[in-house]
């Protein structure tokens, strides 16, 4: 007996890719190593949040990261607090 398919697979494949391809070489790098560790269990809520975050320009996104840049309102979600805290 063989386990039903993931309704979510496409999605999540093209998350990790998306997640690593960005333009920017450190974002590529920390984006797509969180995605490689985390969008697998991710829930539809999560997925959700983080295909809003890939989004996010990459020098915007990086600076807040560093810390150089508050996160708006808008861009506060489940997923964020998680990927702030990632180092590959």
């Amino acid at each position: 007996m063989t386990a039903p398919p993931d309704p979510h697979e496409s999605r999540r494949k093209r998350l990790l890719w998306r997640s690593s391809h960005r333009g920017i070489k450190e974002m590529d790098l920390l984006m797509g190593g969180f995605a490689v560790r985390h969008v697998g269990a991710m829930s539809e809520s999560q997925l959700t949040a983080f295909e809003v975050l890939i989004e996010v320009p990459d020098q915007e996104l990086f600076s807040w990261v560093t810390g150089e840049a508050t996160v708006p309102d808008d861009f506060k979600n489940e997923v964020l607090p998680e990927f702030i805290k990632f180092r590959p």
